[in-house]
């Protein structure tokens, strides 16, 4: 997790945005899903998540 936004560009977008990138492996390679403000959290490993990105940065601090 970036929770600062300090991430390269590349990764989280320009203008640079906290984003909460989760990772999936998918048939030996791994696939990755990002998560800005309002959006709702998909996890296949936590699949009864219920938090937007916004939530835990808020709860970080950040």
């Amino acid at each position: 997790m970036d929770y600062l936004a300090l991430g390269g560009k590349r990764f989280i977008g320009n203008p640079k945005l906290p984003t909460i990138s989760i990772y999936s492996l998918v048939e030996g390679e791994y696939q990755v899903n990002q998560f800005r403000s309002d959006d709702r959290l998909i996890s296949p490993t936590f699949t009864e998540l219920n938090l937007t990105a916004k939530q835990i940065f808020q709860a970080g601090g950040a």
